[in-house]
């Protein structure tokens, strides 16, 4: 029953229709002949993976049987679509599966006054508000909508080539139409009319001078705030206007790689001190300066740049950002020799950093960079120089390894080599925590040279929270941490570890729960002082990590203290796996063995358990995840061990199996880093069809 309600006021107008309201109200009239629509989103539906799980359970929920095609857009593109009041304020990009005529065909052309562009069988299909355009193909300045259009299209590149992106000349109408725009009021499109001059080199000096008064004017003391502050500052810089090194000095290492496309000596030495002060990300645009005014050869400038870094002492950091420069330079200069598109080139990537390993050109530190940037791809390219077709990326066989055997010649010099160049060393702890993670299952077992350098990161008051709980949690899970790290690390670091470091992403806990916890199990005299701290009501963001401390010296009180938290539903950040480690240890038994029994107790969330019970296949390096890492090779071998062992319930080797068939290797091999050789990815389609009926 609908309710009724007073009628409209007299002399009032009824205000307009939204445009979601008009895109809602088609989209609802549309379906049939095997074509569904999902309802508009909300935030549960945030990705393409979310909207084709949607219509899979909307197909189930409608007991659809034939083929059926639908189509959806999601929460993102809800967002850059639609402003608060539900206005049009940019393209909606309508997602789709199953046939792509079927779906065209059920979208149709769009309500009144908007239209629907297919963007063919592997593109989303794009609803925009139709406009005007004059006869030059220029659109009326007053028309939001067709000036967004008209800048969009000159922001589209022609290409992207190694150089950067190319873009379309201008015809003299469109230019004539940019630069009239720069003469009125400064205003948001504006600054896109300039972005759109000065990607075809074409803002004046006059127009560069007056657009830095706007926007100092607007944002003063915050240049990064200007929509288009690179594009201006490259104008600035090439026109050689002063101003510009204050807006270099403004923006910090941020303009690096602007500066980098404009050489200048003055610019070499500004990005030179950048580097020194520890800032990586400005390696590469040094790099690139160095050769624009010195050394064209990208080896040998590395090396030069290298010898540089080694004599002034600079930071480790900034090595592994020559690194990365160098790495790009050579990849470039491949795709410019070659014409490669821009999605080639991360097998030429792997095969350099190969050769770059055995390099006499570079000092031993580059040496030990590349060595280690290929460890986890060697078996990739040696599969590819054995393949007769092209890599995966798109380059041509040819083009990637003119010559084979030199190529093959590298692989074995590098693995001759590689031992006694990772010997000691370890992953950049700076790195994101998802690069750390999938090293994570390289340490299952720990060398005397894994275990002297983790101890030395512990040592290093230069390490951060995150290298500490990645080196600390290895030494304590494989029990060689002692009193010297317990040492290392207090009185002098416990105000940086009592900081907030969220680990719910990482297979390593908060490294002053691991401290505490290995405190507690040496009996050493700080565990007093750090059981206080955590029992202290501030700060308050350690309140969930707490439970996590008792497996540090576990008893019968702790167990049970640590199950009422698990049982009350409270957000689990660690605690049912603290639990099950420590119930294991009190009782003697594998972790493995405790998990299998919670399977079907009551107050325990099945989807937690079943990542717990993966997590502690091995009791030496339980993995500490939030969830299961589907991109992580180390959750795919702990499942298959626990699809396989034969001391667990039925129940439990099916949470193992069930996991194993979930993974990416088996479902979206495309997402792993690095990408599995057709060896890996045949091995476990292998596994899953030999346990298919399990």
């Amino acid at each position: 029953m609908t309710k009724s309600g007073p009628g409209p006021v007299e002399g009032r107008t009824r205000p307009a229709r939204s445009d979601l309201a008009v895109v809602s109200a088609w989209w609802r009239g549309l379906g049939g002949d095997g074509f569904v629509v999902l309802p508009p989103p909300d935030r549960g539906r945030y990705t393409q993976s979310d909207g084709h799980e949607d219509a899979a359970e909307l197909v189930a929920r409608r007991g659809l049987t034939a083929p059926v095609s639908f189509a959806y857009w999601h929460w993102q593109s809800h967002g850059r679509a639609f402003d608060r009041a539900g206005g049009l304020t940019g393209e909606l990009l309508l997602h789709w599966g199953g046939d792509h005529a079927v779906v065209a065909a059920g979208l149709g052309e769009g309500p009144a006054g908007f239209r629907v562009v297919d963007g063919g069988p592997r593109g989303a299909f794009v609803l925009d508000r139709i406009t005007r355009r004059d006869e030059a193909g220029l659109p009326d300045p007053a028309d939001r909508d067709g000036v967004r259009q008209f800048l969009d299209a000159l922001d589209a590149p022609l290409d992207r080539s190694a150089a950067g992106p190319r873009y379309r000349p201008l015809a003299p109408a469109e230019s004539a139409w940019l630069h009239e725009r720069l003469d009125g009021p400064l205003d948001p499109a504006a600054a896109r009319c300039a972005v759109a001059l000065e990607r075809r080199d074409g803002l004046t000096s006059e127009e560069a001078e007056r657009l830095l008064r706007a926007w100092r004017a607007a944002h003063p003391g915050r240049p990064e705030k200007w929509t288009g502050w690179r594009e201006l500052l490259r104008a600035l810089l090439r026109h050689g206007h002063e101003e510009a090194w204050e807006t270099v000095a403004a923006l910090g290492p941020a303009a690096a790689d602007v500066v980098a496309g404009v050489p200048s000596a003055r610019g070499l030495a500004v990005v030179r001190a950048w580097v020194f002060a520890g800032e990586r990300d400005a390696a590469p645009a040094w790099l690139a300066l160095h050769r624009s005014l010195h050394e064209p050869d990208a080896v040998r400038a590395a090396a030069a740049l290298a010898a540089e870094l080694a004599a002034g002492d600079a930071p480790e950091s900034a090595l592994r950002g020559l690194y990365t420069g160098l790495v790009g330079a050579v990849l470039r200069d491949w795709r410019q020799e070659t014409g490669a598109g821009p999605l080639a080139g991360r097998s030429y990537a792997d095969l350099a950093a190969v050769r770059f390993a055995t390099d006499e050109r570079l000092p031993r530190a580059l040496r030990v960079l590349a060595a280690a940037s290929a460890r986890e791809r060697v078996e990739l390219v040696r599969e590819r120089l054995l393949s007769s077709g092209p890599p995966p990326d798109g380059a041509g066989a040819t083009a990637l390894v003119p010559d084979p055997a030199s190529a093959r010649a590298a692989l074995d010099r590098y693995e001759a080599a590689a031992d006694g160049l990772l010997s000691g060393t370890g992953p950049d702890l700076t790195a994101y925590e998802g690069a750390l993670c999938r090293v994570w299952h390289r340490y299952r077992t720990l060398t005397d040279a894994d275990v002297r350098w983790l101890r030395e990161r512990v040592a290093d008051p230069a390490t951060g929270l995150q290298g500490l709980g990645f080196c600390l949690e290895l030494l304590h899970s494989h029990g060689l941490a002692g009193p010297a790290e317990v040492e290392a690390l207090l009185p002098g670091r416990l105000k940086d570890l009592a900081k907030k470091y969220r680990t719910t992403y990482t297979e390593w806990r908060h490294p002053l729960v691991t401290l505490t916890c290995l405190a507690l199990d040496l009996g050493h005299p700080a565990a007093a002082r750090l059981v206080a701290w955590w029992e202290g009501a501030r700060p308050a963001w350690k309140e969930e990590l707490r439970p996590l401390t008792h497996l540090g010296a576990p008893d019968e009180a702790k167990a049970a203290e640590l199950w009422e938290v698990v049982a009350s539903g409270a957000h689990d950040v660690g605690q049912l796996m603290t639990w099950v480690l420590l119930r294991a240890r009190l009782d003697g038994e594998h972790p493995l063995v405790v998990a299998d029994r919670l399977l079907g107790a009551p107050g325990v969330r099945r989807h937690v358990l079943d990542r717990v019970l993966v997590g502690v296949a091995d009791p030496a390096q339980p993995l500490w995840h939030y969830a299961v890492d589907g991109r992580s090779r180390g959750w795919w071998r702990r499942a298959v061990e626990v699809a396989e062992h034969p001391g667990l319930s039925p129940e439990a080797r099916a949470v193992g199996l069930r996991t194993a068939r979930g993974h990416h290797l088996v479902r979206y091999p495309d997402q792993l880093d690095p990408v599995p050789t057709e060896a890996e990815r045949a091995a476990a389609l292998e596994w899953i069809e030999r346990h298919a009926d399990d």
